[in-house]
């Protein structure tokens, strides 16, 4: 029996003016797979981390990120800016 923990993935969006980013999608196992897919394909730039990842899974869609996470979600969308100079 395999101990293979299910991928997950979550998509952010934070649009000017906005008071924080929002949660645009999320998914589990095979959708995971193809929102990353998706991703890759559009060039959109992917960030892991499981933990954050796993907390926001279980958010609704269309939801703002919760306040708890947005030290972590700064730093992921300052290094997104940082890769794009």
């Amino acid at each position: 029996m395999k101990n293979e923990k299910i991928k997950k993935a979550v998509a952010l969006k934070y649009p000017e003016g906005a008071p924080a980013p929002f949660i645009t999608a999320s998914a589990k196992g095979k959708l995971a797979e193809e929102l990353l897919k998706c991703a890759k394909m559009n060039d959109i730039i992917i960030v892991e981390n499981s933990e954050m990842t796993d907390f926001l899974s279980v958010q609704d869609i269309g939801t703002y990120v919760p306040e708890e996470a947005w030290e972590v979600i700064a730093g992921i969308f300052s290094y997104i800016a940082k890769s794009q100079d």
